[in-house]
């Protein structure tokens, strides 16, 4: 499997992202600078965790109009995976690709800590190794983690399984405890927690190494 981990101006959990994928899952990695196009050869992308563009307009809305973007909407549409971590989900929201909004965290504040996450779809190609209802630890690094969507939307999420985790115990004002979502089709995931950063035993936490496995297993079994 062919994995590209998109880097833009500011991000900062590329390499945590290229290093789990590459160095303990052995698979074949590459970075692609935002500038790049060309996503013909991959199976599967990763918008990594940082402050794209130093989020000084808004978080993601200056990187949805990176040209490697318009490549990434055209390969979800297509059915390529697509996984968005923190600023990636961020990014997601503002490229259309997931719905929603991503607000400031209800206290105002940056929260740096490792936080309980509850699995509620576990068909989903980024979850098939994990238990519904399993409760997992990831940690969470952000200020603008507050997801917001209006009761129509919500609903619709609800209706179609689009909620793949939600928080144990609410961290940022999160709209129903929703820590992580996907799109209809199930190809494109966002979520706020950092799978990348619970990998290895070392980090404390190997939670998030199954995300990863999922996506691969996802992979091999649709070629």
């Amino acid at each position: 499997m062919k994995w590209g981990v998109i880097v833009f101006p500011g991000s900062n959990c590329d390499h945590d992202c290229y290093h789990v994928l590459k160095h303990v899952l052995h698979q074949d990695t590459h970075f692609l600078w935002h500038k790049d196009t060309d996503l013909n050869s991959f199976d599967a992308v990763i918008l990594p965790g940082g402050f794209s563009y130093g989020d000084y307009l808004r978080t993601g809305a200056m990187a949805k109009f990176s040209p490697m973007m318009q490549s990434v909407v055209a390969f979800a549409k297509k059915g390529g995976l697509v996984l968005g971590i923190c600023n990636g989900f961020q990014i997601l929201l503002e490229s259309g690709l997931l719905p929603g909004a991503m607000l400031r965290n209800s206290s105002l504040k940056f929260i740096c800590e490792s936080v309980n996450l509850r699995v509620e779809n576990s068909k989903n190609p980024f979850t098939q190794y994990y238990q519904k209802s399993e409760e997992l630890s990831m940690p969470i690094a952000h200020r603008e983690g507050n997801y917001f969507i209006d009761q129509e939307g919500l609903k619709k999420l609800k209706d179609n399984n689009q909620i793949i985790f939600r928080y144990v115990k609410n961290p940022n004002g999160s709209e129903d405890n929703i820590a992580g979502i996907s799109n209809e089709k199930g190809n494109v995931l966002g979520l706020m927690p950092h799978p990348e950063r619970a990998s290895e035993s070392l980090l404390g936490s190997q939670d998030g190494r199954r995300l990863f496995e999922s996506a691969i297993h996802a992979l091999e079994s649709n070629r």
